[in-house]
C-alpha cells in the first residue's frame, strides 16, 4: 500500500486507515474475535494507520486495539482522541478541554492502549468554554513529555484551527468527509492546506449508507446509532437512497462496488487526504483496501460530482449540529 504524509511535521501513514469505533459501539452487533482478526488482517495488508478514541465503548475500544497490537506496536501509527466525556455506564457528560483533563485523559489512554507513546493525539471536539490556546497548550506539554508525538483536532472551525496552530503545529484535522458530506470543501480544506495540515476523512462511506447495503431503516439493528441520525430518517432516507442509486450505477459501469467508488473519489481529492473507513469484518476491510488499485478518470470524477454535489444529501450529519465546526 502507498503512503501519504499528514501535515508538515513528517508523519507518514498508509493512504487508507482503519477506524475502530464500530468494533465496540454504535453500529449493531459486536464480535471481539472478528474485530481483532480484522485489525491483524489490516496490518498484514499494509494498513499502518489505526484510529480509536477514549469515548468508544466507552473506553473499551482502546483496550481492544491495545490487545490487538501486542507484538505489533512498531508496525502502526496509533491515533486516539479525548474531549467527549462519557460516564462508565455509557452516558454523555459533555465536552471537556480543560488542561488538567487533557493530561488525565492522555495518561488513561496510554494505560488502556498499553503503549508508552500515542502517535497522533486529537482533541475530539472543541470545548467552547475553554480557550483553544489552553487546550492545545496542554497537548503541547504532552509532546514535550514524550507521551504524544503529533497533535490533531477534530471537527474544528477554520478560526479555531488557526488559533490552535499558532500555539503548536497541528499535524492532522479529522472531519467527516464523503460524497454526501462535502462541506469541508468550502472553508476547512482551504484552511488546512494553507497551514500544511493533513486531512483525515472519517465516515468516508457515509456511515455505511454509501455502500448500498441499506434499503430501509429496518436493515439496521434496533440499537444501531444510525436509527437516530437525521440522514437515516423518513424522507431524508428516501432521498439519500436516490443519491446512492446513482453512485451505484457509476460503480457498476466501473466494475467496482459503491464503497470502492466512494473511497476512490476521496483518494482522488488530494494527496493530503487520508480516509479511515471503519469496519469490524475482514470481508469489508479487504473490499475497501482493493480501492487502492482503482483509478478514476477525469470524466468519471465529473460524473460523480454531478450525482453527488455539495449539499446533495438530505438531512443534517448529527441530531445536534452545535457540537461540530466550533
Amino acid at each position: 500500500m502507498k503512503t501519504r504524509q499528514l501535515g508538515n511535521q513528517g508523519l507518514m501513514v498508509s493512504e487508507l486507515g482503519l477506524g475502530g469505533m464500530g468494533m465496540s459501539e454504535f453500529y449493531g452487533d459486536r464480535d471481539e474475535q472478528e474485530s481483532i482478526a480484522t485489525l491483524h488482517r489490516a496490518i498484514e495488508l499494509g494498513v499502518t494507520f489505526l484510529d480509536t478514541a477514549d469515548m468508544y465503548g466507552p473506553f473499551t475500544n482502546e483496550q481492544l486495539v491495545g490487545r490487538s497490537l501486542q507484538g505489533l506496536r512498531d508496525k502502526v501509527v496509533l491515533a486516539t482522541k479525548f474531549g467527549n466525556v462519557r460516564t462508565a455506564e455509557g452516558g454523555w457528560a459533555g465536552v471537556n478541554g480543560k488542561p488538567e483533563y487533557v493530561h488525565q485523559c492522555c495518561d488513561a489512554s496510554l494505560q488502556r492502549l498499553g503503549v508508552d507513546t500515542i502517535d497522533l493525539y486529537y482533541q475530539h471536539r472543541v470545548d467552547p468554554t475553554v480557550p483553544i490556546e489552553d487546550t492545545i497548550g496542554a497537548m503541547a506539554e504532552l509532546v514535550q513529555q514524550g507521551k504524544v508525538r503529533y497533535l490533531g483536532m477534530s471537527e474544528a472551525a477554520p478560526d479555531t484551527i488557526r488559533r490552535a496552530y499558532a500555539v503548536h503545529p497541528i499535524t492532522a484535522l479529522q472531519t467527516e468527509y464523503s460524497l454526501w458530506s462535502r462541506d469541508p470543501e468550502d472553508d476547512i480544506l482551504p484552511t488546512v492546506r494553507e497551514l500544511g495540515i493533513g486531512f483525515v476523512a472519517y465516515s468516508p462511506l457515509g456511515r455505511g449508507f454509501l455502500s448500498g447495503n441499506f434499503t430501509k431503516i429496518e436493515d439496521l439493528a434496533a440499537d444501531d446509532y444510525r436509527r437516530f441520525s437525521p440522514r437515516f430518517q423518513g424522507k431524508n432516507f428516501a432521498k439519500n437512497l436516490q443519491l446512492v442509486d446513482q453512485v451505484k450505477q457509476i460503480a457498476d459501469e466501473k466494475n467496482v462496488t459503491p464503497s470502492q467508488l466512494a473511497l476512490a473519489w476521496l483518494l482522488a481529492q488530494g494527496e493530503d487526504i487520508v480516509p479511515i473507513p471503519g469496519t469490524k469484518r475482514r470481508t469489508y476491510l479487504e473490499e475497501n483496501i482493493e480501492v487502492t488499485s482503482v483509478t478514476l478518470t477525469s470524466e468519471e470524477l465529473s460524473r460523480i460530482d454531478a450525482v453527488a454535489p455539495k449539499g446533495g444529501a438530505a438531512g443534517d450529519r448529527y441530531p445536534d449540529m452545535s457540537t461540530v465546526n466550533r
